[in-house]
């Protein structure tokens, strides 16, 4: 691996910035990465691990029978799955299957747009009623009664789905990086 990275350094633009980058960029931004995806997967399944069949009716909407299987599966993988990955503790499978969900997510925000029913005229009134908060720009997306605020918010929820599916999905393709858990202290990749 040493031989395989003074190779590519000479390919470097800045080829005395090798050491940097194989010893410390690299690594250093594996568990950032790792660490914000976890993070982000544990905070959203402390709602789900506090109420584990809290969506029985969501999963069995989505054909997965039967719910009371799914559901707390749901808040298990998502809350200690992602405490998993912030340490990189059997990554690859962990990350494997939090990218299935995140990818099933994806879909569900694609195929399940936010309707109509979410803008109310009480709450574009709260919006536009401080005008400090918003850009000029913000504010046009809610001058329709918020069709194009609320497309924006469906854009956002598809888009952050796919990253994180994308980003667990690098995950589990390349394990948790040479600062994990699977790397140093069982020596292995999972």
């Amino acid at each position: 691996m040493l031989m395989q990275n003074r190779d590519q350094s000479t390919r470097l633009i800045l080829p005395f910035m090798g050491g940097f980058y194989d010893y410390f960029a690299k690594p250093a931004s594996w568990v950032i990465l790792r660490v914000f995806v976890g993070a982000f997967l544990v905070m959203e399944g402390w709602p789900k691990i506090q109420a584990p069949f809290a969506q029985v009716g969501f999963v069995e909407s989505l054909n997965f029978y039967p719910g009371v299987f799914w559901s707390p599966l749901l808040a298990v993988m998502q809350f200690f799955g992602g405490m998993a990955i912030i340490v990189g503790l059997f990554t690859r499978p962990i990350a494997l299957a939090n990218a299935v969900m995140l990818a099933i997510t994806y879909w569900f925000h694609w195929a399940n747009p936010y309707g109509d029913a979410f803008l109310t005229a009480a709450g574009i009134e709260a919006l536009t009623a401080s005008p400090e908060l918003f850009t000029p720009d913000g504010l046009r997306r809610l001058a329709d009664g918020g069709g194009r605020f609320l497309t924006q918010v469906q854009h956002k929820a598809e888009f952050l789905s796919a990253i994180w599916t994308v980003a667990a999905l690098l995950f589990a393709g390349y394990g948790g990086g040479p600062l994990s858990v699977d790397r140093n202290l069982l020596k292995r990749e999972f």
